[in-house]
């Protein structure tokens, strides 16, 4: 049985419908990938969630599909800022509560604001982090969207 996040949690009291999809975690390959590998999904729909340091001293949150490459210059536009950068890996989880492989933008300890790549809107279900290594939640990418209080925007190259 797998046990629920605080990110399902914050689904659950949106009345947001998902499945949540638990995999052997392997710790020398965190990507996208091999995600997608294990839970039986493209890799495009598999989601990946990056923090970002922008210019104003503001963090964010960038997520993409998994088969994409984040483009900077397009978040910063989207957020509103002259420019943004990724947060040092060794940072991460002390600004989001989250480690590598875990991150995303529900439930995390501080809230920021969400850009998501607007790609998303092509499919019926994506995969997110469920705030956990080895569990993926999927869901309607509108739903997402609604959770998260997102931005959408080009914010990815394929």
């Amino acid at each position: 049985m797998t046990s629920k996040t605080n990110a399902c949690r914050i689904l659950d009291q949106l009345g947001i419908p998902y499945e949540l999809r638990a995999y052997d975690v392997d710790l020398d390959d965190l990507s996208a990938g091999r995600v997608a590998e294990k839970v039986g999904l493209p890799l495009e729909q598999v989601w990946k969630t990056l923090v970002l340091s922008c210019d104003d001293k503001q963090h964010v949150f960038a997520v993409v599909a998994g088969d994409a490459e984040l483009d900077l210059k397009a978040c910063a536009r989207l957020a509103g800022v002259k420019a943004c950068e990724l947060v040092a890996l060794k940072d991460v989880q002390s600004i989001t509560g989250y480690v590598r492989g875990g991150v995303t933008s529900l439930a995390a300890k501080k809230s920021f604001p969400v850009l998501v790549d607007d790609i998303v809107e092509v499919h019926d279900v994506i995969s997110v982090s469920s705030g956990q290594r080895g569990l993926q939640i999927l869901l309607a990418p509108a739903d997402y969207v609604r959770a998260t209080s997102a931005r959408l925007g080009p914010i990815a190259r394929t």
